[in-house]
């Protein structure tokens, strides 16, 4: 189901959490929220789940607007995982579960709870009491309450956060599978690593959004496109000669040749044909990709020289 953040801008007294946020997406897209505390990612959240109103702008679900007469029902189709998800210790994880049910209001409660319990395996803890769990198994719990009634769109604050590698794995499987399953998932994160290998476009933010895009548009933006080559013989003498044929950006590093282009696709033919015809060994070629964290940090930086800038 679509989902859209027209100017979304939220004040809390004087402070301002978010400001003119916007962005459409698409039925079956994953979008991460990336950015540092107090960044205004889960007041997002919260606003998009219709949770707190915005004090200007608006949020859309599937082309109707959010506003206080169709919230009830709006949220309806929407999921949320909170950052802290505030399970009932004391009820069992089969009553966790089926009291939500029943505040959705689903015509069959007992049916929604074990489908759930099945589809999270939990299906042998149904009975113990969710302060007896795990932080993985709490988690895996909180995500089938916000699950529970199969909405179109599903907000995920911080869902592996403090997860082993094994659970934190199973998160990602999850959201990969909502997905297929074409629904729209924004995922709020830390974990940069997370968001490179499930989102389909990430957010950058600090109150506003510095960018927005593919990790591959971010980091052909903030870096530019390279080729990495390595071949059999000292890199250095191939230099000049790929200076010579206009690659003009080219460092050499023991047999590594990383070469700045426009497109690392249609670059790296030519690279290759050139090198070979002087007689290199040619091992290996890859378009070279930095780490999302170092994006994500160039944007942050330059968005705080920005600021240094204009308060100057």
């Amino acid at each position: 189901m679509p989902l859209t953040a027209d100017r979304l801008t939220r004040r809390f007294g004087t402070r301002v959490a978010v400001e003119d946020v916007s962005f459409d997406l698409a039925a079956g897209e994953i979008f991460a929220l990336l950015g540092p505390n107090g960044a205004g990612k889960t007041t997002t959240l919260r606003m998009l789940a219709g949770l707190i109103e915005p004090s200007s702008g608006r949020v859309c679900v599937g082309g109707e607007t959010l506003s206080r007469e169709n919230a009830s029902r709006l949220r309806g189709r929407i999921g949320l995982l909170t950052e802290a998800p505030g399970l009932w210790e004391r009820l069992s994880v089969r009553r966790n579960l089926l009291v939500y049910a029943k505040l959705h209001g689903l015509p069959h409660p007992d049916d929604a709870v074990a489908e759930a319990l099945a589809l999270f395996d939990l299906g042998d803890r149904a009975g113990d009491a969710a302060a007896r769990l795990s932080k993985g198994l709490k988690q895996r719990l909180a995500l089938a309450r916000a699950l529970l009634h199969r909405p179109d769109i599903v907000l995920l604050d911080e869902p592996t956060a403090g997860l082993d590698p094994g659970s934190a794995r199973e998160v990602r499987e999850l959201v990969r599978r909502l997905r297929s399953e074409r629904r729209t998932v924004v995922l709020s994160t830390h974990n940069l690593d997370e968001a490179d290998r499930v989102a389909d476009r990430v957010a950058v933010m600090r109150t506003r959004l510095l960018a927005v895009d593919t990790p591959a548009a971010l980091r052909a933006r903030v870096f530019g496109s390279r080729v990495r080559i390595t071949v059999g013989q000292a890199a250095s003498a191939y230099v000049d000669l790929l200076a010579a044929a206009g690659f003009r950006d080219v460092r050499a590093d023991a047999r590594t040749l990383s070469i700045g282009v426009t497109d690392s696709a249609s670059a790296a033919p030519a690279l290759v044909r050139r090198l070979v015809e002087a007689g290199a060994d040619v091992l290996s070629v890859a378009a070279e990709q930095a780490p999302l964290e170092d994006v994500y940090l160039r944007l942050l930086g330059q968005a705080e020289a920005g600021r240094s800038v204009r308060n100057q």
